[in-house]
């Protein structure tokens, strides 16, 4: 297989076309978190939740930024890594 940017961009180190994986640990926590937050609306425990889902989604983002398979997926960390600091900014 050539190394075009296209491939860096899509393929994995198998040469496999990789676009979305199996969640990881963060991504499973920020769901949950997410999730619960929208039962649990006010008081400390949607405090907690909120944190919890910012921090596992933001440590998410990181991995993905510096241990994505791909362009693609590192791109994808990037992009809502951005997203979690200008959401807290505005």
């Amino acid at each position: 297989m050539e190394n075009t940017f296209i491939n860096k961009t899509f393929r994995d180190s198998n040469g496999e076309i990789v676009l979305a994986q199996m969640p990881n640990p963060p991504l499973i926590v920020w769901i949950v978190a997410s999730t619960l937050a929208l039962v649990f609306t006010e008081g400390k425990i949607n405090t907690v939740l909120d944190v919890l889902a910012n921090g596992s989604l933001f440590t998410w983002a990181w991995m993905e930024l510096f241990q994505g398979v791909n362009y693609f997926r590192r791109a994808l960390g990037l992009a809502v890594f951005i997203g979690i600091i200008a959401s807290k900014v505005i």
